[in-house]
């Protein structure tokens, strides 16, 4: 049986069965990739934790015809603050439905795990305003993508906010959310991030739902 190591980050994690769960990887190596953690609901397995979606690290697996199964597990960094802090863990759900929506299996996804990677140590950064990680990442997101439509035709924009989306477009994902804005230009990532989301990904995010039923979105 063929082995495997991938360094991913969990986005979504499902009970396939009494003690097993299914997980969807996004991986530098191999693109998005469905993985079975069999045994892992099993009381006292020391895995359970790091089949938890946010949990990143390397994962050992071997190959199956269309899937993966778990063999070993490193996990690095489990970003339980997010959980910790509704204003953060929302956003980040949402980060992760954006990077399954985008990211494929055998696509070279690197840049797309780099800038979900600094969109949540962003999130749990008490210097970075939330709404602007949120904005810089859907943004970027669809850089990445290669989608990004231009600025919007027949719209005049303020200059900062001109500066801003270029300085996101221009700077690598793990740096892209190293920068601040006046609450004007704010306001207007805002509206254009909606705008870009709107227009670029065509499905309805469970996550963007709930936080626009508590005002964070």
């Amino acid at each position: 049986m063929a082995l495997a190591e991938v360094n991913g980050i969990i986005l979504k994690s499902f009970d396939y069965s009494e003690y097993d769960r299914r997980l969807i990887l996004l991986t530098a190596e191999r693109g998005k990739i469905t993985v079975f953690a069999r045994g892992v609901k099993r009381p006292g397995n020391r895995w359970m934790a790091a089949t938890q979606p946010f949990a990143f690290g390397r994962f050992r697996l071997s190959e199956g015809r269309s899937a993966y199964s778990l063999r070993e597990v490193d996990i690095q960094n489990y970003f339980d603050g997010l959980r910790m802090d509704l204003d953060a863990y929302y956003p980040a759900c949402f980060f992760l439905e954006i990077a399954d929506y985008y990211a494929r299996e055998n696509n070279d996804d690197k840049e797309l795990l780099k800038l979900l990677y600094a969109a949540l140590l962003a999130l749990l950064s008490p210097s970075l305003d939330n709404n602007l990680v949120k904005n810089a990442f859907i943004i970027k997101a669809i850089a990445v993508n290669g989608e990004f439509p231009g600025f919007p035709s027949g719209r005049k924009l303020l200059p900062g906010t001109i500066h801003s989306i270029n300085f996101i477009l221009e700077t690598p994902p793990e740096k892209v959310f190293n920068f601040a804005v006046k609450e004007d230009v704010l306001e207007e990532l805002t509206d254009l991030a909606r705008l870009y989301g709107d227009r670029c990904m065509n499905t309805e995010f469970k996550s963007l739902e709930i936080m626009k039923k508590l005002s964070l979105a």
